[in-house]
This record gives structure tokens, C-alpha cells and sequence, in this order.
């Protein structure tokens, strides 16, 4: 993730929605993947247009204005009163709640996170008002309560957090951090975050596009397994009786032993990691003994959405110094890892083929936008 400069020189961050040196209202331009300082349009302030940098005229998507919980913009030939990021969902929170909203928030920061980076591999999103069936989107879902005790509310239906032909439904409780680590203890979890979830999930939804039915599928299976196992015994299985046995001699993470589909979408998941915090790292001009971060997440020619300038065996081992020093600065701070995770052989060549599809993908937009 890149930090942004306001017009006033001041540093801005992805999540702003002002600046907190001058006060000028900014807002991300999702045409540009760019955070940019905004100016009321002196002509248009009735139809609330806003000038951003690079001269061009935007309006504010109807949840940043209406709740706050969004800071993405809508260029003005655009119709849509939501964003590229806000149209993708389906299903939000229930606002008649106020506590609801926060968590949305905290919901929506974590997504936009997410598409930041698949616009910058230049990966599809296409949402479900163009393809009713297969389209992305996102849930966001309570469990469903019921008072059995007097006044004690009991649990009558869960939200199970998941992917269905492009639908990505999370239960809005893991955007109450108590919640989220209470659930990590009981899965016997070493991370678990908002972000992880959309990054995983999201992995079920690119399997479906790039993998399933393609050529790839043979690849695949000759990686990670038959993926026409039995799911639904898999993981039964997996619940039942914990990960396979010595699963960290093969598989990136404990979930991902369960099968083919969840090794897939794991190692999805620590691919976008990687590459997101890596440019994080390079914007910070970030080097480890000596060694400068590279970004992998830069532009290449009249290509504006970007990938990729480093291959994967630098990308690694920049991954591996880094995480090296993140994990030790938060055992300074008496925090726990940041990514408490070793990569064995198995999974790095599972990552290597993420990256070959992705790149695979990437060389396939270019040729289109030629």
C-alpha cells in the first residue's frame, strides 16, 4: 500500500477522508488508484463535484457522504452514486443499530484494501450488476439472535463466512477485534484479521475465473490435489480431527492441508500479502542489511495498473527478509507475530504458481489494452 502526498506536502494514507495538516477534504480516485486532494468545482457546487488533482471532476460515493464509512470517489461521467468498491455489495449491515456502522467501516477499510491491490495486478473485478451469477460481491451478515433467557440472547443462526459464485459473505462479529481473537483461540489460530478473510475468500472467487475449467486445471491438481474430492467430508474431517499430520512440512497454513480448494485460496491469500505488504515496505524506502525493498507494484510502460517489476525469487526473498524484522520489532512490543507462518518448499512452489497466474492474467490485460 503507497502513501499519497497532499497539495499541501503533507504525507496522506490510503484511509484518509482529510488531511490532517491542512484540512482539505481528499478522497481516492479509483480511475487513478490514487488518493488526491479535492476542491468544491465553483460551477457545480449544487451537483456536488469535487476537482482532484490531476484537473479532472468527481463526486463523493453516497457512503461517504451519507455514513462516512467510505473514501472513494466517482468520476463524473460515471451514473452510479456508489463507488467502484461500494456497488460490489449486496447485503450491509443493518444501520438501525449505530453500533452497526462502525463495524461496516472497519468491513469496507478492509475491502478497499482488497481491490486496491487486485486493480493493481490488474486483475477483473466485475460486480454483480454486469454478471448476475457470477459477478463479485460481499455480503456483510449478523448472526440472527433470539431471547430464550429472559433478556439473555442466544445464537439462532450463524453467518458462516464464505464464497458462492463470486458472492463473498462475512459475519459482520469478525470486525469486533475481542470476537475475532476469542474465534482465533477457539480455531486454534495463529492470524486471523479482516484483511486475511477478504484475501482468502477472494482466492475462491479467482479460482473460479482462472483455474476452473481452463487449462489450468491439470496444473493445479498436479500441485494441490483433486479439488473433486468430497468438500463437505473434507471438512468434516478437518474439524473433526485437526490438520493433516506434520501439515508444516507441506502446506502454507494448517487450514490449508484441509483441501485442494482451501490450499488454493490460502496461498492466495499470502501471495496478496506479500505483494501488498512489500510495496508498503518499498514506499517507505524500507532496506534490510543493506538489501532496498523492492516494489513489486509499479508501472511498466503506458500500463498504469502494474505489475510487475521484480520476479518471484527477488519478491521472496525480500518477503523473507521483511518479515524477519517485522515479526522481531512486534516481540519488541510484546505483540505476536506479524506473520507467524515458515514457507516449506511445497508451498513456495504453490505461491511460484500464484505468481505465474497472475502474471499470466497481467500479460492478457496488457495485450487488450495494447
Amino acid at each position: 500500500m503507497k502513501t499519497f502526498i497532499c497539495q499541501c506536502g503533507k504525507t496522506l494514507h490510503f484511509d484518509n477522508s482529510q488531511c490532517v495538516a491542512c484540512g482539505v477534504m481528499v478522497g481516492f480516485l479509483p480511475d487513478d488508484l490514487k488518493l488526491s486532494a479535492l476542491t468544491p468545482h465553483n460551477q457545480s457546487q449544487k451537483l456536488g463535484l469535487y476537482q482532484a488533482n490531476n484537473g479532472r471532476l468527481y463526486r463523493q460515493c453516497k457512503n461517504y457522504w451519507q455514513y462516512n464509512v467510505c473514501n472513494w470517489m466517482v468520476p463524473i461521467d460515471d451514473s452510479h452514486e456508489l463507488c467502484r468498491s461500494c456497488r460490489l455489495n449486496t447485503t450491509i449491515p443493518n444501520l438501525n443499530n449505530q453500533e452497526n456502522i462502525t463495524l461496516w467501516f472497519r468491513m469496507e477499510q478492509s475491502k478497499r484494501r482488497l481491490l486496491y491491490t487486485l486493480y493493481k495486478l490488474s486483475l477483473p473485478v466485475v460486480d454483480r450488476l454486469t454478471d448476475k451469477s457470477h459477478g463479485l460481491g460481499f455480503a456483510f451478515l449478523e448472526d440472527e439472535l433470539e431471547d430464550e433467557y429472559g433478556n439473555e440472547l442466544t445464537i439462532k443462526s450463524y453467518v458462516v463466512t464464505g464464497h458462492s459464485s463470486g458472492l463473498i459473505t462475512l459475519n459482520l462479529n469478525e470486525a469486533v477485534p475481542s470476537a475475532r481473537i476469542e474465534m482465533r483461540e477457539k480455531m486454534n489460530e495463529r492470524y486471523r484479521t479482516l484483511i486475511g478473510h477478504f484475501r482468502h475468500e477472494s482466492g475462491h472467487y479467482y479460482w473460479d475465473r482462472f483455474i476452473k475449467n481452463s487449462e489450468l486445471i491439470e496444473p493445479f491438481r498436479a500441485m494441490f490435489g483433486d479439488e473433486r474430492l468430497d468438500y463437505s467430508q473434507a471438512m468434516h474431517d478437518y474439524y473433526a480431527n485437526g490438520p493433516k499430520k506434520s501439515w508444516q512440512n507441506v502446506w502454507i497454513s494448517a487450514y490449508a492441508s484441509m483441501h485442494p480448494w482451501e490450499d488454493w485460496a490460502e496461498t492466495w491469500a499470502h501471495y496478496l500479502h506479500m505483494v501488498d505488504t512489500l510495496e508498503t515496505a518499498s514506499d517507505f524506502d524500507f532496506s534490510v542489511s543493506g538489501n532496498k525493498v523492492a516494489n513489486p507494484l509499479v508501472a511498466s510502460g503506458n500500463h498504469d495498473h502494474i505489475y510487475t517489476a521484480t520476479s518471484f525469487t527477488h519478491l521472496f526473498n525480500d518477503w523473507c527478509r521483511l518479515t524477519a524484522v517485522l515479526n522481531g520489532l512486534n516481540r519488541s512490543m510484546g505483540l505476536d507475530d506479524a506473520y507467524p507462518f515458515v514457507i516449506p518448499i511445497s508451498a513456495l512452489d504453490k505461491l511460484r504458481f500464484v505468481h505465474q497466474v497472475v502474471l499470466q492474467n497481467d500479460q492478457v490485460y496488457q495485450d487488450s489494452h495494447a
